[in-house]
């Protein structure tokens, strides 16, 4: 199974309110944050959804 890699690059601020809400649900705290999170279609949508605010790296 494979991980993605999704690091925080652009503010929330000024963005819609469920934006926020995901980017606090994928566990970023700071901006240019990494984290590391399994593979799912789940974490794909919740990615997609606020793909202008992060970037992804697929780690095998």
């Amino acid at each position: 199974m494979s991980t993605l890699k999704i690091t925080y690059i652009r503010s929330v601020i000024g963005q819609k309110p469920d934006h926020e809400k995901t980017v606090k649900a994928l566990g970023f705290r700071k901006l240019h944050q990494t984290v590391e999170r399994p593979d799912s279609p789940q974490l794909r949508g919740m990615v997609h959804k606020i793909r202008h605010l992060v970037t992804v790296e697929e780690v095998r």
